[in-house]
């Protein structure tokens, strides 16, 4: 239940791409294991900015809440997910919310098939990730750690993950993919993670 979604103006363009060439690495190679889930609830994309990860999931079939507390970013996905087909336009939501307000908990009472997480860290909800995401639903995440300030921003430690942070945080889940170390294009130091929440016995 999304009841504090938001809605945002489409506006025509002919110059816009939902090809997964933009998507993360990590998300282009492992789309099978999103698009082999049994989809409940739908899958999160938090703090999406412009989307750029999971409009190619739209073009799957698969339902996205796109979630940042940029409005504009959202009109701008919004934009984008209007060149899609009818069908798929209607599998995206949209929900402007500030995951570091002080003193609210937006996730709470919410369930996610999958939620995904790209270059974004604040500590203190990463608890709540791990509780909205159902059983046998997966989390995939990457952001930048600790060794990022020899490459360039960010560089305040507050963003960056410690080593081993990641798989600490989903302790007990069944990891599928973990890594961590510097990529290319541009060169970063990151890490990323895929896990599966247990299942209910």
């Amino acid at each position: 239940d999304h009841r504090d979604l938001h809605s945002f103006p489409t506006r025509r363009s002919s110059d816009l791409s939902h090809s997964t060439t933009s998507a993360a690495q990590l998300l282009v190679d492992n789309l099978a294991l999103l698009t082999e889930l049994e989809i409940q609830s739908g899958i999160l994309d938090l703090a999406c900015g412009k989307g750029r990860n999971s409009l190619p999931l739209l073009e799957h079939n698969l339902p996205v809440i796109f979630a940042d507390r940029d409005g504009q970013a959202l009109a701008a996905v919004a934009e984008q997910v209007s060149h899609l087909s009818g069908d798929q336009q209607k599998l995206a939501e949209y929900w402007q919310v500030d995951f570091e307000e002080a003193d609210t908990t937006p996730l709470a009472g919410k369930q996610f098939d999958a939620v995904l997480v790209f270059n974004y860290l604040h500590r203190p909800v990463l608890p709540a990730i791990r509780e909205v995401i159902r059983p046998g639903g997966l989390i995939v995440y990457e952001t930048f750690t600790v060794d990022q300030p020899d490459y360039g921003r960010p560089t305040n430690p507050d963003f960056l993950l410690a080593p081993g942070e990641l798989e600490a945080c989903f302790a007990g889940w069944h990891v599928i993919r973990s890594f961590s170390g510097t990529m290319p294009t541009p060169t970063r130091a990151v890490a990323n993670l895929i896990a599966r929440r247990p299942r209910q016995k």
